[in-house]
């Protein structure tokens, strides 16, 4: 019976839709056609509750939905409630914005601003030899210093170097110059020298280079002009070996060249005289080293016939002790 049952409908739904394809909708046809599709449009949907379904009816199990005010938060939802407040941990520090409240003392104020490297002056005082020298007649004390002030690419620069003995000074040179860097390792020098001691003094013009050439080299060469014609070049080099992290040992050599000669000074023309040394030294700071060394010292050329003449050696052995020392 079920079977049949379904079967009829079947077929009265089929006989319904061949009506309604060829035009014709009898009354009995309209009863049971389907169900026309809703204008959603024409809906209010701030209240489902009401709504219908299409045959007229109800909807089962609908709940009234309000989309127009959603209801408060309660019960769990009132302790999700968050005070974004304090989420801090609290009040800030009156100081809390203080540009002097984090900084060690450094101030800020209106005129004031970030100073970059190049922006700043520094000063530098290089011992690199203050010494007791022992040659077979006689001990005598020898320095040679250079005090630096100003910027990285431009700076002022004193040089001195000379002889003492008995409170007495022998020879001296005194050089003030203009340094200006010109690449990383090197700068050009330009400025005055005077020679003092027990002879006539000298001035001269000079320009000169110094810097650290390829393998750790120090490299100076400065050329003078003076008056009369006067002509100058001296030549100097060293070298560091780190024997251990604190003991250092410095080979060094000297040359001085005069483009004519002058008897006043006992300088002849040429290559005049020439130092090569080594002095080892350990360092107690870095700013601060003694140290011991031996050098050999001759004179060429007509400076050494004025050596002989004066009875001075134009060779000597000589045995140093000082002190090495910068800040």
């Amino acid at each position: 019976m079920q079977q049949s049952g379904k079967l009829q409908n079947r077929c009265v739904s089929r006989i319904v839709a061949i009506l309604l394809a060829v035009g014709l909708s009898p009354a009995w046809a309209q009863e049971t056609a389907v169900t026309p599709a809703v204008d959603h449009s024409q809906m209010d949907h701030s209240d489902v509750q009401g709504s219908t379904s299409a045959a007229g009816g109800r909807m089962p199990g609908a709940a009234k939905m309000d989309h127009g005010s959603a209801p408060a938060a309660t019960g769990a939802s009132e302790g999700m409630a968050m005070d974004h407040g304090n989420m801090q941990g609290g009040m800030a520090p009156p100081d809390a914005r203080d540009p002097h409240a984090y900084s060690d003392g450094l101030t800020f104020d209106a005129h004031q601003h970030m100073m970059h490297s190049d922006q700043q002056s520094f000063a530098a005082l290089i011992v690199d030899r203050l010494e007791a020298v022992r040659t077979p007649d006689a001990t005598h004390g020898a320095y040679d210093l250079q005090f630096r002030y100003g910027r990285d690419y431009d700076r002022a620069v004193l040089k001195a170097e000379g002889e003492f003995a008995d409170g007495q000074l022998e020879d001296a040179h005194t050089e003030l110059l203009w340094s200006h860097a010109v690449a990383a390792y090197w700068e050009t020098q330009l400025g005055v020298r005077y020679d003092s001691g027990e002879e006539p003094g000298r001035g001269w013009l000079a320009f000169g280079i110094q810097g650290l050439a390829p393998y750790w080299f120090e490299i100076e060469a400065t050329a003078y002009v003076g008056d009369e014609g006067r002509s100058a070049l001296r030549l100097h080099a060293e070298y560091e070996l780190l024997l251990t992290q604190r003991l250092v040992l410095q080979p060094r050599i000297e040359a001085n060249l005069y483009g004519k000669d002058d008897a006043e000074r006992a300088l002849g023309p040429g290559l005049s005289d020439a130092v090569a040394g080594l002095r080892l030294r350990y360092e107690i700071k870095r700013e601060f080293a003694p140290y011991i060394g031996v050098e050999y010292a001759a004179k060429f050329g007509d400076t050494a016939d004025y050596a002989e003449v004066a009875g001075d050696d134009t060779e000597q052995t000589r045995w140093v002790a000082g002190l090495r020392f910068w800040y």
